[in-house]
């Protein structure tokens, strides 16, 4: 249990989780395979994979949504582990969601970013976005060929993997925690009904 009495940030990103969790189950009526509020050890996401495969095989859905899902979820996890800031108690806080329905998948991250990263985070993810399939693939090529470091030494394809993958566009909000940090969140929706 994360003791959120004593940090104002683990206060805000378990009100926010509790809004998603609501939102979904209520407002969208989704199905909430998956849903976590913590710290994601390397022990918790392998966890995490293993049971979201089972979970999605006894749903029928086919081997192409289950490795498209997984992709997305492994992507995003990693992101939050690599690149998720701390709180005031040095907790590397984050959420998850994957909830489905009838048509679709739909799975959530949230983490704390510096305020500082925001523009360039944003921009981002405006600009692939903006991109057709053809010129996210290219792009994705052109990364791994000449590739581009963050400041702690991701290439920035973990988002551009999640847009090729969900062959949609990824919603995104920012909720700011206090001076220096904020709360990124971002949404990503899969048919299920792939060809």
């Amino acid at each position: 249990m994360i003791d959120t009495i004593n940090s104002v940030i683990a206060s805000d990103i378990r009100n926010s989780y509790l809004r998603y969790l609501e939102k979904f189950s209520i407002e969208e009526q989704r199905s909430i395979a998956v849903n976590h509020f913590g710290v994601f050890s390397q022990d918790l996401i392998n966890s995490i994979a293993n049971g979201v495969e089972e979970i999605m095989i006894s749903s029928g859905d086919t081997k192409k949504v289950i490795k498209r899902v997984f992709s997305i979820l492994i992507e995003g996890l990693q992101n939050i582990r690599s690149h998720g800031e701390k709180d005031e108690l040095n907790r590397q806080l984050a959420f998850l969601f994957l909830c489905k329905n009838t048509a679709s998948y739909k799975i959530v991250f949230g983490n704390i970013i510096q305020n500082e990263d925001r523009e360039n985070l944003i921009e981002y993810l405006e600009r692939i976005n903006r991109l057709e399939n053809q010129e996210l693939k290219d792009l994705y090529i052109n990364v791994l060929t000449n590739g581009f470091l963050s400041l702690k030494g991701g290439a920035g394809l973990g988002f551009l993997m999640m847009r090729i993958k969900s062959e949609n566009t990824l919603n995104y909000s920012i909720e700011n925690l206090d001076s220096t940090k904020s709360l990124f969140m971002v949404e990503v929706v899969l048919k299920r009904d792939l060809q």
